[in-house]
């Protein structure tokens, strides 16, 4: 697995602080991060490739500073956001998913079939030629997993992607996080989704305030909200 790492990073939106001094290395296979809104959770995570810069400290993913190298970081991280409609970008499926593999050097053949493939995994193929933003809300979420996923990035952040889903959808999409083979961190309201989890991180007002298995950090979260 790789190591994304948070050394003393704060950061402050105007007069408002944020994430106050984290401490963080991320190793394991399985990352959660809940807290209230306005935590600061959904913050952190989109600081590990540089869609936010930390005002102060660093966030390296396997020794590269993200701040310094985020072109190359973002190679091996994977975005997923709320509302898959932010990262639709192109008229039809398939064109949404190809999208995602410009100026990767490889031939038209190859873009193709690695499309094609990531098609076929999420479900998609006879959607291919379909307008992307008519979909439903459970099959733009695969259409965005499907665009994330066709760049084979080492590290997938999913920042609440389950949050605008019916349950169904949302199981379904937490069981593709599941079934993954890369390093996955995921922001996410719905606790009973962490269970299988290999690590779960609490944010409270920007700090972290509990950091163990979900049974634990979970456990001290719902004491929190008590």
């Amino acid at each position: 697995m790789s190591s994304i790492s948070f050394d003393g990073v704060s950061h402050a939106f105007g007069e408002r602080m944020v994430l106050r001094d984290i401490r963080l290395n991320l190793t394991e296979r399985r990352v959660g991060i809940v807290g209230a809104n306005g935590s600061g959770k959904s913050t952190l995570v989109r600081l590990i490739n540089g869609l936010i810069t930390p005002d102060s400290g660093t966030v390296t993913v396997d020794g590269l500073n993200v701040a310094r190298n985020a072109k190359e970081v973002r190679r091996k991280v994977g975005f997923i956001f709320t509302n898959p409609d932010n990262q639709i970008v192109m008229p039809t499926v398939a064109e949404d998913v190809a999208f995602t593999l410009r100026r990767r050097g490889l031939t038209r053949d190859e873009v193709a079939a690695r499309t094609t493939a990531a098609l076929d995994r999420f479900g998609l193929s006879q959607h291919a030629d379909h307008p992307a933003h008519r979909l439903s809300g459970g099959q733009k979420q695969l259409l965005a997993l499907a665009a994330v996923l066709v760049a084979e990035p080492q590290i997938v952040v999913a920042d609440e992607p389950t949050t605008l889903l019916d349950a169904r959808n949302a199981r379904r999409i937490t069981e593709l996080l599941l079934g993954m083979s890369q390093q996955v961190i995921v922001v996410t309201h719905q606790l009973e989704l962490l269970a299988a989890f290999d690590r779960v991180v609490v944010i409270e007002d920007g700090r972290v305030v509990a950091d163990g298995t979900p049974e634990a950090a979970l456990g001290s979260y719902r004491a929190l909200l008590a």
